[in-house]
């Protein structure tokens, strides 16, 4: 009988060493990805404000050529 009784105190064990290691992953998973989430968003936000700023700097130039040949006259 006191086997048994040990058997099942070994497997409730197991069970929660089991269990307490798969909810610890899962966290670990989902904080990463949350990580991952996060920086593909700033780089996402980044995307979108380079075309924006390469226009800017079409325009810088194109005023810096017309003060240029202003000046030269």
């Amino acid at each position: 009988m006191s086997e048994i009784i040990v058997a099942l105190i070994a497997l409730v064990g197991t069970a929660l060493g089991t269990f307490g290691g798969i909810i610890t992953s899962s966290k670990l998973t989902n904080y990463r990805l949350k990580q991952l989430e996060d920086r593909v968003a700033e780089h996402n936000n980044y995307a979108t404000r380079i075309p924006v700023v390469e226009e800017q700097i079409k325009v810088i130039n194109h005023r810096l050529s017309d003060l240029e040949h202003d000046k030269g006259d």
